[in-house]
């Protein structure tokens, strides 16, 4: 930090300069020390500011001068309109949910928990010996860490049911988050141009990279207790679709979680018609009211292609997650994933892996479940207390969201501009549907700011929406 006579200096020097013709030589430092009466150090401070600001220039035994500056013009880019072409599903505006925003703002339009509830203790120390171990200078094996594949293959097997193979270490590929993990399942399993039968709503992030991949999507209506199984027979028989993407556990964005019977009823449905169920199990550690029952643990004959994320529980730095497969399928995506990615952070494997192998792991999911369960009856208190036009279709068992049908006359993005000029952040429901919504939603994260502020956000809400109305 410059001092004040430094900074006195080279304000003088700055005005003299840019009035100088480009190339002209400033006085010596001796006579700068006379003119300002100032130490030798502080007029070199002065000339350091201005040389990092570009007005001048320093050459060793010459002399301090002054710079040419050239007019600022923005570079002419225009070329690029047709070496681009039309807008593609890349160019698209993210999230809502990924907007980075200020402390002062209540954000409840993220879909990360906030610090509080990740093992922060744990995932520290964890980076910090995975940085002083091998990992740090090794390339990890293209499939994962062996004893990171171990433990994912362990975790669905202690949830397979009795009878059945449960899925090996070698059937484990560990990739770069869910989403890397996502493109590479439906390059992989169903290609451009071929159907993929979807949940509606589903995950925004599944909608991205459908839509990257070029699949064409076949979305069939979920609701609190998944999807009706026979619009899934349906959507299999009249597409011959030989995928179904769903997420079975507090699903992205209504906090579903199917029931027995539509487990039941979707494993019929792909064992029929030789199809496979990518599961997306990102939500595994965030069980409220229930237990988390993934169907892979059902299936051993390769049907159920399992993605057990590790990132939202772990930490958002950590972007760490698993696909479970068996057979062909498996060996296409390694090949997919050796192609797209290589391999993922040794580094960023052996945190993961060090933190669910801790003690500490479980006793901190013992911990979650009741503070997630007192966010999200907090969240609902002031709903309904606030908001009574909005409609609560269920309280979530499990996830990190309350999903709201609003009035049908709502300005989403009215309502959205309206909350956020008064200093909150929410997350119209319309990026989560792969065709127009029927209707209007809106999705609050209950995990992502302070509990304390959830009346204040939800009274803000209710009033912008009655401003809102069409």
């Amino acid at each position: 930090m410059f001092d004040s006579s430094s900074d006195r200096i080279a304000s003088e020097l700055r005005a003299w300069s840019l009035a100088a013709p480009p190339g002209a030589r400033l006085p010596s430092t001796r006579e700068l020390v006379a003119r300002y009466e100032a130490s030798p150090v502080t007029v070199q401070k002065a000339l350091r500011l201005l040389a990092a600001q570009g007005i001048v220039e320093t050459r060793p035994g010459v002399g301090t001068f002054t710079r040419a500056l050239r007019t600022a013009r923005p570079g002419d880019c225009g070329w690029q309109t047709g070496a681009l072409g039309s807008r593609g599903p890349l160019a698209q505006a993210p999230s809502a949910g990924l907007r980075a925003v200020p402390n002062d703002v209540i954000a409840l339009h993220s879909g990360y928990p906030e610090r509080e509830l990740l093992p922060e203790r744990l995932v520290r120390a964890a980076l910090a010996r995975a940085s002083r171990g091998e990992t740090a200078v090794d390339r990890a094996p293209s499939a994962g860490l062996p004893a990171l594949q171990e433990w994912f293959a362990s975790e669905l097997a202690a949830a397979t049911s009795a009878g059945l193979t449960a899925p090996a270490a070698r059937d484990v590929v560990v990739v770069p988050g869910s989403q890397s993990a996502l493109s590479t399942l439906f390059r992989a399993l169903v290609g451009a141009g071929r159907p993929l039968v979807i949940e509606s709503p589903t995950y925004w992030g599944a909608l991205l990279a459908a839509a990257q991949v070029g699949v064409e999507l076949i979305p069939v209506p979920s609701g609190p207790n998944g999807p009706d199984p026979e619009e899934v027979e349906r959507a299999f028989a009249q597409s011959s679709a030989r995928a179904f993407y769903a997420q079975p556990t507090y699903a992205n964005p209504t906090g579903a979680q199917w029931s027995p019977g539509v487990v039941t009823g979707m494993l019929d449905i792909v064992r029929r018609h030789g199809a496979f169920l990518i599961e997306d199990d990102w939500a595994r550690d965030f069980g409220i009211t229930t237990d988390p029952a993934p169907v892979a643990g059902r299936d051993d004959a390769g049907h159920v292609i399992h993605l057990r994320s590790l990132t939202k529980s772990l930490s958002p730095a950590i972007r760490v997650a698993a696909i479970i497969a068996r057979g062909p399928a498996r060996d296409r995506i390694l090949a997919d994933v050796q192609a797209h990615a290589m391999y993922v952070s040794g580094v960023l494997q052996a945190a993961a892996l060090d933190v669910v192998t801790q003690p500490g792991w479980s006793s901190h999911l013992r911990g979650l479940r009741p503070r997630l369960r007192s966010r999200r009856d907090l969240m609902v208190d002031a709903v309904q207390r606030h908001l009574p036009g909005a409609h609560l279709e269920a309280i979530p068992p499990g996830g990190l969201n309350l999903w709201l049908r609003l009035p049908d006359d709502t300005d989403l993005p009215r309502l959205a501009r309206t909350c956020e000029e008064r200093g909150v952040l929410i997350a119209p429901g319309g990026e989560w549907f792969p065709a127009e919504p029927p209707g209007c939603y809106l999705r609050l994260n209950y995990s992502g700011a302070s509990p304390a502020a959830f009346d204040d956000a939800a009274r803000i809400i209710g009033e912008a929406l009655e401003g809102a109305a069409g």
